[in-house]
């Protein structure tokens, strides 16, 4: 009997934790790649970030890496996306002096050097990051 008790406890606990689990797994800061179009000074990149986080961001920046036709990097840069409040989405534009939007066939998230906001573990941005985009133009994280 207190074996069968100690067990069904174990089973009982386990379910109240399992919710909480998913969420955590189904938490994600994603960055869409929504527009790319030609500038004054070069390439404008316009991304709508979602924080779905439980946590909102104080700062998060991400390492893009830009790759032309060849799969060759055409360059790397650091773009700030500032603060992503919980449940909230934004819309940041870059504008990429110097750089031709023909030439960008696809980028990469490499990594999130800035990942900052109370209780949010620095590598939460990478853990949580989904990437897509709404053009031929990939994004991968």
């Amino acid at each position: 009997m207190i074996t069968t008790m100690r067990a069904l406890s174990v089973v009982m606990m386990a379910a109240a934790t399992l919710p909480g689990q998913l969420l955590a797994q189904e938490a994600r800061l994603s960055v869409e790649l929504n527009e790319v179009a030609p500038s004054e000074k070069g390439c404008k990149l316009t991304f709508v970030a979602t924080n779905g986080l439980a946590r909102s961001l104080d700062k998060a920046s991400f390492e893009f890496v830009l790759f032309d036709g060849k799969g060759l990097v055409e360059r790397m840069a650091v773009l700030d996306f500032r603060d992503l409040p919980a449940g909230k989405m934004k819309v940041r534009q870059f504008d990429l002096a110097g750089t031709k939007c023909d030439q960008v066939k696809s980028l990469l998230i490499n990594d999130a050097p800035v990942c900052t906001g109370e209780g949010v573990a620095k590598d939460a941005c990478m853990k949580a990051l989904a990437t897509g985009s709404k053009l031929p133009v990939e994004l991968k994280g």
